[in-house]
């Protein structure tokens, strides 16, 4: 296909068309089939997916890690200490008018179609809500029990 002087014009103009451009804001300016694993701004402040990200970063060491700029950097520190560990490079991103709740994402340069890149929710959580559920109930009943 031969481009022609209007597809020059337009590409100075307005830059070169990009695939999957909303999805590629939603993975950090990455593809979802190249993702590895991704970690929510939520995961992130609690500081979960440490031990899946290594895994991952021992499986495929070309990988490259991408931060959300987003989200406050002192909470990427130890994914960036795991990640020169390892000797994985890593980037911020910044994706200005963009609301996405991922913000970290470890990925390769080619297509890989993991299908599973998101953490599962961990058996402790349930427990720990059975249990807050239940000591809840018995200060209850201690209450009515004066």
């Amino acid at each position: 296909m031969k481009k022609d002087i209007d597809d020059y014009l337009n590409e100075g103009i307005y830059g070169t068309k990009e695939t999957k451009a909303s999805e590629r804001k939603e993975y950090l300016g990455t593809l979802r089939e190249r993702t590895i694993l991704a970690l929510t701004e939520g995961e992130v402040v609690q500081q979960k997916g440490l031990k899946q990200l290594e895994n991952a970063m021992k499986s495929y060491p070309d990988a490259c890690l991408r931060f959300s700029g987003e989200v406050t950097m002192r909470f990427f520190k130890p994914y960036k200490t795991l990640a020169t560990s390892y000797r994985i490079p890593y980037t911020s991103v910044t994706n200005q008018g963009v609301d996405v709740d991922i913000a970290l994402v470890l990925h390769v340069d080619h297509a890989i179609d993991k299908t599973d890149i998101f953490l599962h929710e961990e058996e402790k959580t349930t427990e720990m809500t059975n249990k807050s559920e239940h000591s809840f109930t018995s200060v209850l009943k201690n209450i009515f029990k004066r």
